[in-house]
């Protein structure tokens, strides 16, 4: 069996120009922007209805993930404490919500916390360029490659 190749060709972008210019645009100014913000207040909601499911938990979780990675960037990170403590509920929730069958119910300082974060994940987004945001999402998508975040579900090995 023959050895697999690391390499990877680059993607080529045939329209450079078009590229460049929908990077600079701000993310409030293309309809996937207004998706997003959709999605995430949609998410909100059924999570404070008692309605969330695995997918509404995931849509914050990606949320919250890539507010930290613009924090990061320097984007809103004199909020930093603030979307980690977002972080820590959706964290507490999720968990508790997948010890529980999938239940996802907030409490109310879980839900302050997280409403708090997803208004400085707005403004965040109100205030950057498509290109910084593509930037932090692949911040986040190196994050996860690395391993370097938090489990939601512990894997524990049984011990023979």
């Amino acid at each position: 069996m023959r050895k697999r190749s690391k390499y990877r060709p680059k993607q080529i972008i045939p329209d450079t120009m078009t590229w460049v210019q929908a990077g600079m645009k701000k993310v409030d100014a293309i309809s996937a922007g207004t998706t997003l913000k959709i999605r995430n207040y949609d998410a909100m909601d059924s999570l404070r209805r008692g309605q969330a499911t695995r997918r509404e938990i995931d849509a914050l979780i990606d949320a919250m993930n890539v507010a930290e990675a613009l924090s990061n960037r320097g984007i809103g990170n004199d909020w930093a404490a603030e979307i980690r403590a977002a972080q820590d509920a959706l964290l507490t929730l999720a968990r508790r919500g997948a010890a529980n069958d999938m239940r996802f119910i907030v409490k109310g300082e879980e839900l302050k916390a997280l409403n708090l974060g997803m208004e400085i994940h707005t403004a965040q987004l109100e205030a950057v360029t498509v290109k910084e945001l593509e930037t932090a999402m692949n911040d986040v998508m190196e994050t996860l490659r690395l391993k370097k975040m938090r489990h939601i579900v512990e894997k524990t090995h049984a011990s023979t």
